[in-house]
């Protein structure tokens, strides 16, 4: 790391602990954004170098906001597969369909690495407890990194997340606060707790370095797709760190030299719960834009990291679009059925989001997509059974 500047201002700002926005602006979103010295990891991440790395997230070490740590570094976590869906493609309606599945990592989601990188800084630094908010997938792989690491977690989650993420953190061991109230709320709490008690606070939004930690899931798409760059990386949105993780991944390996060009980013949100889309059309991010969808893990009213989200997407050239939840619906099923790939609700909004993206006309029938799955079905089997529909049952 060299530093850290506001993504508003552009100030440059002091490295925080854990969480942290601007001092200098007003804005409450003004988040930071964590810089590196490309220039010395040139020198010693090179395909040479990468190739004899173990087969983890680690591998892209000089590009992770931490000392070395043989204990961390030996968590499973990411190199994902990338999954061809040739009879996905067809229905979505693009020439090639590719899936990462990040629903394989060790708690089931694309958050352990976020999670990874925030609760092996929390170890480094000798913090005896993290906490965070969450609809469910960022509280389970909290959970699960903290219960390596053998620090305490705490996790404060909505009161309409789903049972079987719940079962995920008390299995875990974690002290589990479900709060009467919605995410936001979840998440206000959440900050106060941190700042009274002096927890580590993981909450992407407004820590830094756990976006460090998703944009590994770009660096791999680059390194493992270097021969066939797809034209579009699509992933659902909720609080826009996902998607800026992701889109800077990408274009930190452009700028090293490992890909040629930085494939386009399409961002995904449900219908009515859209405020970064909105902001991306005027420039102004609404208030409170909440509706009822059955993705929570990108039911997000109010998107802290919307700032670094729009910018990373811009600076892709890319696009938003919304999707309702019968779309969804039926990118669980088709996403199953056709590529044996079990998606929750708001990682079918991906695929979703590539039918609706040809259907608008921002997709060319022709393109090469990859869609990221972002968390594993049996993370909410109620919406999987509401969805695909109850067993025959026959006799013996």
């Amino acid at each position: 790391m060299s530093g850290c500047v506001c993504v508003v201002c552009g100030k440059p700002a002091t490295l925080p602990r854990s969480a942290g926005v601007c001092a200098h602006c007003d804005d409450p979103f003004a988040v930071l954004e964590v810089l590196f010295d490309l220039g010395r990891v040139r020198k010693s991440m090179t395909r040479s170098a990468l190739a004899a790395r173990p087969p983890n997230h680690w591998r892209y070490a000089e590009l992770l906001p931490l000392d070395p740590d043989e204990r961390a570094f030996a968590w499973p976590v990411g190199w994902t597969p990338v999954l061809d869906a040739p009879r996905l493609a067809d229905w979505t309606g693009v020439g090639r369909l590719r899936l990462k599945d990040d629903g394989r990592n060790p708690t089931g989601s694309f958050k352990d690495r976020a999670s990874s990188v925030g609760v092996a800084r929390a170890m480094q630094l000798g913090d005896a407890r993290i906490a965070c908010a969450s609809t469910g997938n960022a509280a389970s792989s909290c959970a699960g990194f903290a219960a390596m690491a053998g620090i305490g977690a705490t996790i404060f989650v909505p009161q309409r997340a789903p049972k079987p993420k719940i079962a995920q953190l008390l299995i875990f061991g974690a002290d589990v606060r479900r709060v009467r109230g919605s995410y936001a709320q979840a998440y206000d709490l959440c900050s106060r707790s941190c700042d009274e008690h002096d927890w580590h606070n993981r909450n992407c939004a407004i820590n830094p370095y756990l976006v460090e930690g998703k944009k590994t899931c770009g660096l791999e798409i680059a390194e493992q797709c270097a021969t066939a760059l797809p034209d579009w990386v699509v992933v659902s949105v909720g609080d826009g760190c996902t998607i800026a993780g992701v889109a800077k991944g990408l274009m930190e390996m452009h700028e090293l030299g490992f890909i040629e060009r930085v494939p386009r980013v399409l961002g995904v949100q449900a219908m009515g719960v859209d405020p970064i889309a909105i902001a991306f059309e005027t420039g102004q991010l609404p208030a409170n834009r909440t509706a009822a969808t059955m993705a929570d893990s990108i039911d997000v009213p109010v998107p802290r990291n919307w700032h670094k989200a729009l910018q990373r997407v811009r600076a892709c050239d890319g696009a938003f679009v919304r999707v309702d939840d019968e779309a969804i619906a039926q990118a669980m099923r088709a996403t199953g059925a056709r590529a044996g790939v079990f998606a929750e609700p708001a990682a079918a909004a991906a695929v979703a989001g590539v039918k609706q993206a040809v259907a608008q006309g921002i997709l060319d029938p022709k393109a090469d997509v990859l869609a990221v799955i972002t968390g594993n079905g049996l993370k909410d089997v109620d919406s999987a059974i509401a969805v695909a529909g109850e067993p025959n049952e026959v006799e013996p």
